[in-house]
């Protein structure tokens, strides 16, 4: 018996092939624009100019020994959202960062401003694991 699958299913289907087609490179631009925001120190080379030279995600990895040891005194907004970037990279780091911070829920991610919360989101939509 040959069944067809429904239209919207279809439909549905090819709308997800399209964007997961298109989201490592969006990720990463949504990736540089976090780094942006919380700054370049904290990734990569640490510079502006490692910023603006990097092609690929590897290029912007987190310094996770300078991060942990500024956690204690960034302000908890800043701790919040280095955290939950750390969080995809490293779902184990990220998750102690986030507790550190007293991160209690993904509705904590409401007390970031919008620039942030639109980061957290792009990355959200278009993670599909730490790719090189």
């Amino acid at each position: 018996m040959n069944q067809r699958m429904p239209v919207e299913s279809v439909d549905l289907l090819a709308r997800e092939q399209r964007h997961f087609a298109c989201a490592p490179t969006a990720f990463f631009q949504a990736w540089k624009r976090g780094v942006v925001v919380v700054g370049t120190q904290w990734f990569g080379d640490g510079t502006h100019e490692g910023l603006h030279r990097a092609v690929s995600i590897e290029d912007l990895r987190p310094d996770m020994l300078a991060l942990n040891d500024a956690l204690g005194v960034l302000s908890s907004s800043q701790g919040l959202f280095l955290s939950a970037m750390v969080s995809f990279f490293n779902p184990r780091e990220g998750a102690a960062m986030l507790r550190r911070c007293g991160f209690e829920g993904l509705a904590d991610l409401g007390d970031l401003d919008l620039e942030r919360r639109q980061v957290i989101a792009d990355l959200l939509l278009n993670y599909s694991h730490w790719r090189t």
